[in-house]
Formats: structure tokens, C-alpha cells, sequence
């Protein structure tokens, strides 16, 4: 599916065009045009007010100044790990706890690694 966007540039920039294309397994028949731009849309919603949010809402992972590569890889592992392990027994109903900062308040060393040997 192709979609096009003009962005309307504020002075002295002036107007452009972006072109970005969305790939799916459904059909044209399976989905019109408006429902598949909804399921699109709330697709990266989710993303960016999902993992995005709680990684930066509990981590700070945006003001994070880190530009070596192996360090930013770490950076990026560590909180990935984190939300595995709240996620996880959060779906099995293995944990009370309905927030991941609060959670992370709670988790400690030892209890990580027995997350981690559970599963």
C-alpha cells in the first residue's frame, strides 16, 4: 500500500512530499483502504506508547548520551531484558503488580535470576 503525505513547510521552507509504502498479507477484499490505514495506525501507536514510553518513562533511555556502539547495544539490551521479564509473568497471572515502574522498584537480583531460570 503506498501513502502520500504533504508536509506543508513553514517559511522559507517550502512544501514537500513524502511517499512511504506499508506491506500486508491481506488482500484488497480482506480490508478497504480507510481499514488498513487504521491498522497501520494503531500498530505504531501502540509501539510508541508501549515499549517506546515505559523505556523512556522508567529508563530515560532518550537522555541517554551514549554514542559507542557496543555501549549503546548494552543500553538498549538491559531495559529489552527488563520488559521480558515483567511481561512475561504478567501474561501467565504469576504477578500482582499492574505498573513496570513499580515493578522495577520491587525487582531485585535474585529474583530476576529466578525469572530468567523459570523461563
Amino acid at each position: 500500500m503506498q501513502r502520500e503525505r504533504v508536509w506543508l513547510g513553514l517559511p522559507p521552507k517550502p512544501a514537500s512530499v513524502e511517499i512511504g509504502y506499508d506491506a500486508t498479507g491481506l488482500s484488497q477484499p480482506q480490508q478497504d483502504d480507510q481499514e488498513l490505514r487504521k491498522i497501520i495506525r494503531d500498530h505504531w501507536a501502540a509501539i510508541e506508547n508501549g515499549s517506546h514510553y515505559r523505556r523512556d518513562n522508567t529508563f530515560g533511555e532518550d537522555a541517554c548520551q551514549t554514542s559507542k556502539r557496543g555501549g549503546a547495544q548494552i543500553l538498549a539490551a538491559l531495559p529489552n531484558l527488563a520488559l521480558g521479564l515483567y511481561e512475561l509473568p504478567k501474561e501467565r497471572g504469576h504477578t500482582q503488580v499492574k505498573e513496570f515502574k513499580s515493578w522495577c522498584r520491587q525487582m531485585t537480583a535474585s529474583k530476576a535470576l529466578a525469572l530468567i531460570l523459570r523461563s
